[in-house]
């Protein structure tokens, strides 16, 4: 994990990081102020060499011993050159559940920001397509929340005619 990115980070944009920190499996971690993602994400991409996105998700902090704030949405990201990842971590409340979207500085966040929004939540700020991707649009609640009721019905929807893009219109009803 590179202890390097993350002191350039603070070098070149000093009030970025909470802190620092290095899990109990070696690991290096970053925690970067909600508000300063998006330049952190640009720099990394644009000055550190960090130009692969790995992937995103989100966590869900209700049932640890201290759950504020209560989610927590980390990234991994990684440079070819210097063979080396960085992860990075940005708390929000669960009042405001929103931080600013990093899809402009890497195009594979689209699609994570997307499943984050639609299984926790979350919302991105500047996003312009944040829809839900694997739930239907009428869907209730956001199922990977620990506060989600898995016993809860969802609304009934009539079943919407799909195109069979495999042996074209006209063979399963749908036109």
């Amino acid at each position: 994990m590179s202890q390097w990115a993350l002191e350039q980070i603070e070098a070149r944009i000093p009030d970025a990081l909470e802190q620092k920190y290095v899990d109990r499996a070696g690991g290096h971690w970053g925690v970067v102020k909600r508000e300063k993602i998006a330049d952190v994400a640009k720099c990394l991409k644009e000055e550190l060499d960090f130009k692969l996105f790995i992937s995103m998700d989100a966590v869900d902090r209700l049932m640890l011993p201290e759950p504020t704030p209560r989610f927590e949405v980390v990234y991994f990201l990684y440079s070819v050159s210097r063979n080396e990842h960085v992860r990075l971590k940005v708390f929000c409340t669960e009042d405001d559940p929103e931080i600013p979207t990093i899809r402009h500085v890497y195009q594979g966040a689209n699609w994570s920001e997307r499943l984050t929004w639609d299984f926790y939540g979350i919302r991105f700020k500047g996003h312009g397509d944040l829809r839900r991707m694997l739930l239907y649009e009428e869907f209730k609640g956001h199922p990977l929340r620990k506060d989600y009721a898995m016993r809860d019905r969802q609304p009934l929807i009539p079943e919407r005619p799909i195109k069979d893009i495999f042996r074209g219109p006209g063979t399963n009803g749908a036109t």
